[in-house]
């Protein structure tokens, strides 16, 4: 079973996902933080709800982003983690946090990357994009997470129809319904050992779903 770490910055229904399929015995992990850069989130009072530790850190009260990641990381070193989960985390991460747990951080993002990623790009933001754009298909994307934004080798992908009375409220709604669900099956992956990361094949990393 492994230690798992979820940052979140809002309301946190894809942590809510990974906690139901661990109750139901899909994932064999526990969570064992819950950690927000965002005091009022209301992920945090979800992990309190199910016994999970739940820790708001202050970005301010420690002055800078390296600071305050550094904070962070001995919180996730002091609980042992082994997998650490965003869920809808936005502050970025620093190349020491990363490195720490190289391939060991994994991103939900709302959008099919390289399509409509990077800075800025979360959110609304993300479908109001895909919508001025005329794409047709849209979807969700689970990587892991390297140094860039939004750039790390991508683990599992599904795509959602662009339909043409969609809002960015009603395509988020259906993207999100698609995140509930790669979100956990990469984490069992991961947990079970199954993923693979093939370095510099052709110029980019894939990751491998083995058996």
């Amino acid at each position: 079973m492994i230690n798992i770490g979820v940052l979140i910055s809002g309301g946190g229904s894809n942590l809510q996902a990974l906690i139901d399929n661990i109750k139901s015995g899909m994932i064999n992990a526990q969570i064992k933080i819950v950690v927000s850069d965002h005091k009022s989130a209301f992920g945090l009072q979800r992990a309190e709800n199910e016994n999970i530790k739940a820790v708001f850190v202050s970005k301010k009260m420690a002055g800078d982003n390296i600071q305050f990641h550094n904070n962070i990381l001995e919180i996730l070193q002091h609980e042992n983690i082994d997998l650490v989960v965003l869920a809808g985390y936005l502050s970025i991460l620093t190349p020491l946090f990363i490195e720490t747990y190289k391939n060991k951080i994994i991103n939900i993002h709302p959008a099919l990357l390289p399509a409509f990623g990077g800075n800025g790009m979360y959110g609304l933001k993300v479908h109001e994009a895909v919508l001025n754009y005329g794409a047709k298909i849209s979807g969700a994307t689970v990587h892991f997470v390297d140094e860039g934004t939004d750039t790390g080798a991508i683990i599992l992908q599904e795509s959602v129809e662009v339909l043409a009375n969609d809002t960015p409220e009603t395509l988020q709604k259906r993207v999100l319904s698609i995140e509930h669900k790669l979100l956990p099956l990469a984490v069992k992956y991961f947990a079970e050992n199954k993923l693979q990361i093939i370095e510099n094949k052709g110029n980019r990393t894939i990751v491998k779903i083995n058996g």
